[in-house]
């Protein structure tokens, strides 16, 4: 395997020069995930308006993309091991730049749910990838602090650009215009990572198991799609069916993955309290931020009136504070101590949180700010020490698949939070009571989406269109409300948690030899 280190005499590992430049080339692939994931929020009512998804769709369309990438990041993290992480990455991106020109230019909306699935199969090849080769070029524990703290904060930093840029181009261009974005990048990345990036595998990594890999993926999306069909619908059989199955395949994984001499996933990781703590922080921080971050764009745009761009720089806050913080993580963990980092981190943002149940319409931009800031620092300090963690807690040998577990964990997290969270959203919005005088047709229209009632009220005289849409703004603020309180909720309980599991939890200090 190429290395980003040089065998000193001594014996000991000295830094190549070049290993910041490949950083730069990882945090490429970062931004592509990451702008891809925030502008969707702020296309969603210009999609709504062209391509007409009913409710239920339009939440598919949201986290289909988050349900395949959750299901397949431990199989790809796993390959990356196997074929070289390097080559798993540059593939992955060619992929996501392909596919993302299928989600410009899809017609219908199942076309675009079908497009947002093949994106996640390609999402899922270059996260775990880009943590990975982070763990083995650099091999001293402090400079992969910060190194993991600048690939954090290049996240925060795309979550950024992503609804500025995408606010920018929706105010001149067609919505399909936001996912074109992403094919610069691609390009960049693949033409210098093909020079710059070491190649990197396991070296004795056994074979690729099949069953394992479709296992994971049946398991994964059953489980995550029973959850949002009841969540959305109240019990039923397809949704039973579906997580008995999910359920049954994942036991059948964990199963299959202790009796095999190269599992896809070696369960003892789950060993190391540290690593089953970052995971299940991870998991629990992202299920309670997801569903506010997916419906904050289409508060501030459908409710309070802004331009895509103006809304994109009024989010502008929450990646601020996130990349300042996962700066500064690393050291502050290693001066204080690991718990109260991660959990001081996600208790500030369960009080941001909580400060958004009252919400509403007149709700200015100081406040929400303020709020966004919290949320970004508490966000940027629990996810870059709980990365650091997860990765120091691993062989070199196995940092994919270790990485794809935490991103599956954030992957997981964000789905199940847009089924859930969303699906509370969803169903304080449904039930509004319609202005007497409105034709039924529209208040049917209405109810699908906050979209589909803007449009909805286009097409009536003043005064009723006026009292239709105040009726569906409010409705949805109230959702939005109820939903941060359940987030704020969530992210409190899991501080508790992570003040516990994450106890006597230490960042190393001494470079690996």
């Amino acid at each position: 395997m190429t290395s980003t280190y040089l065998p000193a005499a001594d014996g000991r590992l000295l830094p190549r020069p070049g290993r910041w430049i490949a950083l730069g080339v990882l945090v490429l692939a970062v931004l592509l995930v990451a702008v891809d994931a925030t502008v969707l929020g702020l296309a969603t009512p210009f999609l709504s308006e062209d391509l007409k998804p009913s409710g239920t769709q339009l939440l598919w369309i949201g986290d289909i993309y988050s349900f395949v990438i959750a299901g397949l990041l431990v199989s790809m993290g796993s390959l990356g091991d196997r074929v070289g992480r390097k080559r798993l990455l540059l593939t992955g991106a060619v992929a996501f730049g392909g596919i993302s020109v299928l989600n410009a230019y899809a017609a219908t909306p199942e076309t675009m749910i079908v497009a947002r699935a093949l994106l996640g199969v390609a999402g899922a090849t270059l996260m775990p990838s880009t943590l990975a080769l982070i763990r083995n070029i650099f091999h001293d524990p402090r400079e992969r602090s910060l190194a993991i703290g600048i690939w954090g904060a290049m996240a925060s930093a795309g979550a950024a650009v992503g609804p500025v840029v995408g606010g920018f181009l929706l105010e001149h261009f067609w919505w399909g215009s936001v996912f074109l974005i992403n094919l610069p990048v691609m390009a960049v990345l693949v033409i210098v990572g093909i020079r710059t990036l070491p190649e990197s595998r396991n070296p004795a990594p056994g074979p690729w198991d099949m069953t394992s890999v479709v296992l994971s993926l049946v398991g994964v999306v059953g489980v995550v799609y029973a959850v949002k069909e009841t969540a959305a619908h109240g019990p039923g059989w397809e949704a039973t069916a579906a997580g008995v199955a999910g359920a049954v395949a994942l036991h059948w994984f964990v199963r299959r993955q202790l009796t095999l001499t190269a599992p896809l996933l070696d369960m003892r990781l789950f060993h190391h309290r540290g690593f089953s703590g970052g995971v299940l922080a991870d998991l629990l921080t992202i299920l309670g931020l997801s569903g506010l971050v997916f419906f904050l764009s289409q508060f501030l745009q459908l409710v309070q009136g802004r331009s895509p761009l103006e809304a994109g720089l009024a989010e502008l806050p929450a990646a601020v504070g996130a990349v300042a913080a996962g700066l500064v993580a690393g050291a502050t963990a290693r001066r204080f101590s690991v718990r109260s980092v991660v959990a001081g981190g996600l208790a500030a943002i369960g009080l941001a949180l909580a400060a958004l149940t009252g919400l509403s319409q007149s709700t200015g931009f100081p406040l929400l700010g303020a709020v966004l800031l919290v949320v970004g620092v508490g966000a940027g300090f629990s996810f870059t020490v709980t990365s650091d963690v997860i990765l120091s807690s691993v062989p070199r040998e196995q940092a994919g698949a270790a990485s794809a577990v935490s991103e599956t964990a954030y992957e997981l997290g964000a789905a199940l939070g847009i089924a859930l969270l969303g699906s509370v959203v969803t169903g304080v919005y449904r039930d509004f009571p319609a202005p007497p005088g409105v034709p039924a047709d529209a208040v049917s229209a209405a109810h699908e989406s906050l979209g589909g009632a803007v449009e909805a009220a286009a097409g009536l005289p003043g005064s009723s269109a006026a009292a239709l849409l105040a009726a569906a703004q409010d409705a949805f603020a109230a959702g939005l409300r109820l939903a941060s309180g359940v987030g704020a909720a969530v992210l409190l309980v899991t501080a508790v948690v992570a003040w516990f599991l994450l106890r006597d939890q230490k960042l190393e200090d001494g470079a690996e030899h």
